[in-house]
């Protein structure tokens, strides 16, 4: 069975002496038995919590990076640039930054392949709108930002996240999420043959302590890519628990 993966995403949120107040209450109620975690921090606070994580059982992860190496790119970090902090994994195409930023599958594809190449493990995002879901084009969708957003040979994680469920309290019920991870899977083994069958799907949108457990229960789920709820620590520590026991 694959060791789960439990990643937060705190997005736009966190001073240090909240970024810090919340690693330590992290590192306090960690169960003895866990899967993998990610913390995904803002930019400003990953040199200050890779001191902190450097010997815990928590990864850092950034939430994004560019595709070149070094240049002229104001406001933007480079792959080597986070490794060099200690960050271990990287988001990817989340749909915010597909929104907001006009990222298009080609450009999280480029940054995908520069990320594995610092040495990283990318986390590409992938999902949905409410208009596609309800028009029945939501799996000719997914299939094509798999094909865009997943370089050749891909050996990183998939997270899928319904746009529509991405901070609205409203997650995608158990049937639409199996529903939907099976498509997934079955198109991960038809673009890249036996190693789709062991890449790693997360379930992204409004995942909290209370449908973690039977969100994380559901096949083909292989942890969670949390948002709001990663703030909290009890909240956080909750999924974390219920993916142990998956």
């Amino acid at each position: 069975m694959t060791r789960q993966i439990i990643v937060g995403n705190w997005k736009m949120n966190g001073t240090s002496r909240d970024s810090q107040a919340l690693v330590e209450a992290l590192l306090a109620g960690l169960p003895a038995s866990l899967p993998d975690i990610v913390t995904c921090p803002p930019f400003t606070q990953l040199a200050l919590l890779a001191d902190k994580l450097k010997v815990s059982p928590i990864a850092l992860g950034a939430q994004d990076c560019h595709k070149a190496t070094s240049g002229a790119h104001t406001g933007d970090i480079s792959p080597a640039m986070l490794t060099d902090l200690g960050v271990s994994y990287v988001i990817l195409g989340h749909s915010e930054r597909r929104q907001e930023h006009g990222e298009l599958d080609e450009t999280v594809r480029e940054k995908a392949v520069a990320a594995a190449k610092a040495g990283l493990t990318p986390i590409v995002c992938i999902g949905e709108t409410e208009d596609q879901r309800e028009s029945g084009e939501h799996f000719d969708t997914l299939g094509w930002q798999i094909k865009g957003s997943l370089p050749d040979n891909f050996s990183g994680i998939l997270a899928y996240e319904p746009i529509w469920a991405i901070g609205t309290g409203r997650a995608a019920t158990e049937d639409e999420i199996a529903e939907t991870m099976k498509f997934l899977r079955e198109e991960l083994v038809r673009q890249f043959g036996e190693a789709g069958k062991t890449l790693r799907i997360l379930y992204g949108g409004s995942v909290n302590a209370k449908n973690a457990a039977s969100i994380l229960s559901l096949t083909d789920v292989a942890g969670a890519l949390v948002g709001g709820a990663s703030l909290n620590a009890e909240a956080f520590l909750s999924i974390i628990g219920a993916a142990s026991a998956a």
